[in-house]
């Protein structure tokens, strides 16, 4: 596809530039009329029409099915980005204070409310600007807790099944990581989990359900011998979609927990963010939350940075204010009733789609699922790989699941269908699955060399991700 450089042409002009009335004043300065800077000359419909191509070239969750598992790429409802574009939200200032904030301060009150309300949270920060800002957040909430206690615990234990950014985040706040094994059917080993409770046990990060989509069977004995030992329970919520109006998190025994909003309450998802990672904590912690807080104080909405006991800051100002907006929509939107349909919906389409594949694809642990599942390449016809079917997907209109994750199963594809996609399209992925897995017995070669249709064929990921081409060479 030709770049918008090669559409450009000496007078082309995207705009026409109004006549001014103000004396000595340029709209276009004579910089960006330097005959030494090389400008794009484009008409508006050259721009539209290029931009727009551009947009289709990928897949998004607004055109197919994005069954990234352990991402919910669930649709985004567009009376959310409607909301968001309101003025009153998408043009205030963060340093017009509280006085002239009220509303935004309100939503951002009552989003703590909601928050606190799914998941039996005493209180929430809305600072993290991502999941893992929350994962880092909620650690520093533990070492900033020990100390009060004067103790000086190390150690953080993270089960094998977790997200990759909780040993980035303990490693970050300086304490030590140790793996708990899982069992063959995806619970955590309470044996070896008991064998490594101590009193230099900070905490422990449970992703749950865990990255193979299961709900720990053990969830409350796992508390109990945490708690026993004086450590703290953190749950990695980013997989909260699960349990939406079905389950508190808080009743299964966790102290701490983070909620990825662009992930289950329907804001936009990936492209780099923005994100927003609102971290929720236990009475006994809340104390130690990041300042400020939004508060109420004789019906008026106020920040509360008088905290002697906060963390301090983890974020400019208050965290991402429009993914709050969003996020806040989707739950005015659906309610109580729906916000449990929404997590109902997600396990059932999940069983379902395990369930159309169960005769055709390994499935290394055999459970009920929440809302993903993971199977993998073992017993694929001549050679071919996760990685082969994974690009010859795209060539159907569907982007491809997560691979090779997580990583204690080889040859991993872990899919998440979410609550929003229809019967019709988990029958259609299905059927395109076993579609692929029948070229690899009859056309081995057609998989192997896949994708076919995309503007970008296969690229070698080695040497892509070894030597990356950092600039742009026209």
């Amino acid at each position: 596809m030709s770049t918008i450089f090669d559409l450009s042409g000496k007078g082309k002009s995207a705009f026409a530039a109004p006549q001014w009335d103000v004396k000595d004043y340029d709209p276009v300065p004579d910089a960006l009329c330097d005959d030494g800077v090389d400008l794009i000359e484009v008409s508006e419909i050259d721009v539209v029409r290029h931009y727009t191509a551009l947009s289709t070239m990928n897949i998004g969750v607004d055109t197919a099915m994005y069954p990234l598992g352990s991402c919910t790429m669930k649709y985004n409802p567009k009376i959310n980005e409607r909301t968001a574009s309101l003025d009153g939200f998408a043009k205030i200032h963060p340093l017009c204070g509280d006085a002239m904030s009220q509303g935004a301060l309100r939503l951002m009150y009552e989003l703590n409310e909601y928050l606190c309300a799914i998941t039996g949270m005493s209180a929430f920060t809305l600072s993290p600007a991502a999941g893992a800002h929350g994962e880092l957040t909620g650690v520093m909430v533990v070492k900033k807790y020990f100390e009060h206690r004067g103790e000086n615990r190390r150690v953080v234990l993270i089960p094998d099944s977790a997200h990759g950014t909780n040993p980035a985040s303990v490693t970050m706040c300086g304490f030590e990581v140790r793996e708990v094994p899982s069992t063959p059917d995806g619970d955590v080993d309470m044996r070896a989990l008991r064998g490594m409770v101590n009193d230099n046990v900070a905490a422990m990060m449970l992703t749950s359900p865990n990255t193979l989509g299961l709900f720990d069977r053990n969830i409350h004995e796992i508390a109990d011998v945490l708690h026993a030992g004086g450590a703290l329970f953190y749950c990695d919520g980013a997989n909260l979609n699960a349990l939406l109006g079905v389950a508190m998190i808080a009743d299964m025994g966790f102290d701490l927990m983070h909620i990825n909003l662009h992930k289950t309450f329907s804001t936009p998802h990936g492209g780099g963010g923005p994100g927003s990672g609102p971290m929720g904590a236990a009475g006994k912690l809340a104390r130690f939350l990041p300042a400020p807080l939004v508060a109420k104080k004789n019906e008026t909405y106020i920040l509360e940075y008088d905290r002697p006991d906060s963390i301090g800051r983890v974020h400019s100002f208050y965290g991402n204010f429009l993914m709050m907006v969003r996020a806040y929509t989707y739950i005015r939107m659906l309610g109580p009733d729906g916000i449990r349909e929404a997590g109902e919906n997600a396990v059932l389409n999940a069983n379902y789609l395990r369930a159309l594949l169960a005769d055709e694809f390994n499935a290394p642990v055999k459970r009920i699922c929440k809302h993903e599942f993971v199977i993998n390449d073992s017993g694929m016809p001549n050679g071919v790989t996760t990685n082969d079917i994974a690009k010859r997907i795209l060539d159907y209109g569907y982007h491809a699941p997560t691979v090779y994750f997580p990583l204690l199963i080889h040859g991993a594809m872990m899919i998440e269908p979410t609550e929003t996609e229809c019967r019709n399209t988990l029958e259609r992925f299905a059927e395109t699955l076993i579609r692929i897995k029948k070229e690899a017995a009859e056309n081995p070669e057609m998989v192997k060399s896949a994708p076919h249709t995309t503007p970008v064929k296969r690229v070698d990921a080695v040497l892509a991700a070894r030597k990356p081409v950092l600039q742009w060479e026209g």
